[in-house]
């Protein structure tokens, strides 16, 4: 572990592991941190009610994600359901919300199941270290198996929903497992990967509804959702610092200079796709007003680089989108002129 030696001057010295830690005043190794925090848990952790802890750590502010499942119902408008017999939209708008809540139980099992294997390294991050089970608040056992029926629950719904939906329920749930296990040490492919289950979210609103969407808009959510997990690294790379690679593996093999490089080819790849999805989408009006809505995805991809360059935001892209007001009027409005293109222009 620790080894002593001797300076140019003769004088006694500790030689540390290349792995250490800054703790304080001291310097622990990466497994010893881990048991350093676990014996620094506050009582205020110990006496979170274990309901409470147990639904913080499925982490609810997440599971605005899982409002993609709506984009199949929005964007097929006129199309498969009309606001002038709210009979058939009330319904398609009711399984759209049954797969909303069962992709967020889906979400809540795999949260738990990361957490757990990442214990010990969010303990090294100043936010991550008051996660339920980081601080101790939620046992380990007790998140294995609410996890095991966040999920067999939400699988059982979702393939009794509709079938289809319910295999897109199992490959999402299957990806965001090997993610926790294995892909998330891979570098480049921790953020497909991530991507991959944003766009399971798009494909399930589509596949619950038995409705075609077209193939841009997946292409549009799994570049934007890449964009926003290579800004993630990025911003936990500059909040790391030393300490990027025991927070997360892949981080000692990321660069800002490359994750900057990734997010200048992503962002104007997904602005692209977007623009183009605007007037060949065979489901749109043919009078391209969508492309009204361009602008708004303009200035959203460039507030968010703006957040992400400048203010360090982009490690929790869950409360950007809740918190910074000029992207929350963007969205607003973006939401507003498409509703209106749809609905009324179309």
């Amino acid at each position: 572990m620790c080894r002593t030696g001797r300076d140019t001057r003769g004088a006694s010295i500790v030689v540390l592991p290349k792995n250490a830690v800054s703790v304080g005043q001291f310097q622990l190794t990466f497994k010893e941190s881990g048991a350093y925090h676990r014996s620094m848990e506050t009582s205020s952790d110990r006496s979170t009610p274990m309901i409470v802890a147990l639904v913080m750590a499925t982490r609810p502010r997440q599971w605005t994600k899982n409002l993609l499942v709506y984009f199949a119902l929005f964007f097929t408008a006129q199309a498969t359901w009309d606001l002038s017999d709210p009979g058939p939209a009330l319904e398609l708008f009711g399984k759209t919300t049954v797969a909303f809540l069962l992709f967020s139980m889906l979400s809540g099992a795999v949260y738990l199941v990361n957490d757990i294997f990442d214990a010990d390294r969010d303990r090294l991050h100043p936010k991550k270290r008051s996660r339920p089970i980081a601080s101790g608040a939620l046992s380990v056992p007790i998140a294995w198996s609410s996890a095991a029926i966040l999920a067999t629950v939400a699988i059982g719904f979702a393939v009794v929903l509709e079938p289809q939906f319910g295999w897109v329920a199992i490959g999402y749930l299957a990806t965001m497992a090997a993610y926790s296990t294995l892909l998330k040490r891979l570098v480049i492919v921790d953020v497909f990967a991530i991507s991959g289950g944003f766009v399971l979210r798009a494909v399930g609103g589509a596949a619950v509804l038995q409705v075609p969407v077209s193939p841009w808009l997946y292409i549009c959510t799994g570049l934007g959702a890449l964009f926003i997990a290579l800004s993630k690294r990025r911003s936990e790379l500059e909040a790391a610092g030393d300490a990027a690679g025991l927070q997360r593996e892949t981080l000692q093999r990321y660069t800002k200079p490359l994750l900057d490089q990734f997010i200048a080819i992503v962002a104007p790849s997904t602005l692209v796709a977007y623009t183009l999805y605007t007037f060949t989408a065979p489901n749109l009006p043919e009078n391209h007003a969508m492309m009204l809505t361009i602008p708004f995805v303009v200035y959203g991809l460039f507030r968010y680089l703006y957040l992400v360059h400048v203010r360090n935001l982009g490690e929790s892209p869950e409360d950007i989108f809740v918190t910074d007001v000029p992207l929350i009027v963007c969205v607003a409005l973006w939401l507003a002129t498409a509703a209106t293109v749809l609905m009324v222009l179309g």
